[in-house]
């Protein structure tokens, strides 16, 4: 199966999930955007990493790359996988001198590895063909020093007056115009609720 490559976009905070943060990651060749919800500690783990910035002390994926630079296991690649019921599932490639070998792992804790092993990560098609989101330009989503700095204090996230009865509420033209605004907007995580409320009525 042909295998997308993706590039770190950027972290939002979630609209609508306390302590929760939107990690958006962008096809390297086109203009689509995935965004997956992550914990506070992996948002943090990834910053860091990103940022070139230093704990006083090893995170749990510090520990994780040192152990297996350690026993000489390369990390070759992650690859997004699979999505079911909205949550993605991903994997490790490794190698050492006996083999390559696949660990599967929380989407996020393996793009934290992935950013200190420097590995490239890779997705299907199906998968951004589901949860994407198209964007009209080549706009991007940095991390900001304000995002940077809440994410490394584990600070509360905002939350968003629009839930998942308020969507369903809703009908599908104004979610597709909502939708729309959201992109626009950069509220991807907001986007990708839209998006799912209207994928669901497509199947149902």
């Amino acid at each position: 199966m042909k295998k997308i490559k993706l590039e770190i976009v950027g972290l939002s905070y979630s609209q609508t999930q306390s302590g929760a943060y939107a990690l958006v990651l962008g096809e390297n060749a086109g203009t689509r955007r995935l965004p997956i919800i992550i914990g506070g500690f992996e948002a943090q783990a990834i910053a860091i990493e990103l940022e070139k910035m230093s704990p006083s002390r090893p995170l749990t994926h510090d520990l994780f790359k040192t152990f297996a630079e350690q026993f000489e296991i390369k990390i070759t690649e992650v690859l997004i996988y699979n999505l079911i019921e909205g949550i993605f599932y991903a994997k490790l490639v490794c190698e050492n001198a006996t083999g390559q070998y696949e660990i599967d792992a929380r989407t996020s804790d393996a793009i934290a590895i992935a950013v200190r092993f420097g590995c490239p990560i890779y997705t299907h098609e199906f998968i951004l063909k589901n949860a994407g989101i198209v964007l009209d330009d080549e706009s991007s989503l940095p991390i900001n020093e304000e995002a940077e700095q809440e994410i490394a204090e584990l600070n509360e996230a905002t939350t968003s007056s629009e839930s998942k009865n308020d969507l369903q509420s809703k009908s599908t033209e104004e979610l597709k115009n909502m939708l729309s605004n959201a992109v626009q907007d950069e509220k991807f995580e907001l986007a990708s609720k839209i998006r799912d409320e209207l994928n669901n009525r497509k199947t149902s």
